[in-house]
């Protein structure tokens, strides 16, 4: 069963230096029906204007994963790391016992547009750490892991038993994925068009999955998705 989640339906948050969609319930956007899927609470489509951001701020017990589509995000936290997060790559930063740390777009003419995807770990008061990796062009053509409870191979660890992956297609190009019995799934159209399993996900749009053994993206134009394997 595939459950769409127009673009168009998600919760807003306008400021002048911040334009958010939130996928599921999150600040002052409270929707009963859309509280998260599975262990995967929040996906935030964030537009930064330049020179902006969100100012040290505390999380504790959530994986939280940062993918920039565009522009750049400076990065400090309490743990001391201080990093500059290019279009590309993803971060992973497990808030446990607790943490702070900001965000901030460091440029001072270009809007930085990122997603921010909060999951809940496997127990609480889990070690607070840090890590980033660059996908360069390994999501090209493919669904590529890119995080994963085990990690390792180019993949972040995250403290759950969930799986990201992410594929860039071009316009007329399909891809597959089997899913385990029992496995739940959540897609997110990062950009693009894609049909999956027949059903039309334009930028923005998300579906829940459930009951579905195998899942076929087919791309009308050039496209990137995200994929996550859920229990």
């Amino acid at each position: 069963m595939i459950t769409l989640r127009k673009a168009s339906e998600r919760g807003l948050t306008k400021l002048d230096w911040l334009s958010s969609r939130h996928t599921f319930s999150f600040g002052d956007y409270f929707d009963p029906k859309e509280n998260g899927f599975s262990v995967l609470r929040v996906i935030n489509d964030d537009w930064i204007a330049a020179a902006k951001g969100f100012g040290a701020h505390p999380h504790r017990d959530m994986e939280i994963i940062t993918y920039v589509l565009e522009g750049a995000v400076e990065h400090r936290d309490s743990l001391g790391t201080r990093s500059v997060i290019p279009a590309g790559d993803v971060q992973r930063m497990t808030a446990g016992t607790g943490i702070q740390h900001s965000e901030f777009n460091p440029s001072p003419t270009q809007s930085l547009h990122l997603l921010q995807i909060w999951i809940l770990p496997e127990a609480a008061g889990i070690k607070p750490g840090y890590e980033q990796k660059t996908l360069g062009d390994r999501t090209k053509g493919r669904l590529s892991l890119v995080a994963s409870h085990a990690g390792g191979d180019g993949a972040l660890r995250i403290h759950q038993d969930a799986g990201l992956y992410i594929g860039a297609l071009d316009g007329g190009q399909s891809l597959d994925k089997e899913l385990a019995v029992g496995r739940n799934a959540y897609v997110h159209v990062s950009r693009g068009k894609v049909n999956l399993n027949g059903v039309a996900l334009a930028e923005g749009d998300g579906a829940k999955v459930a009951d579905e053994s195998r899942l076929k993206f087919a791309a009308p134009e050039a496209a990137e998705v995200l994929l996550f394997d859920l229990p």
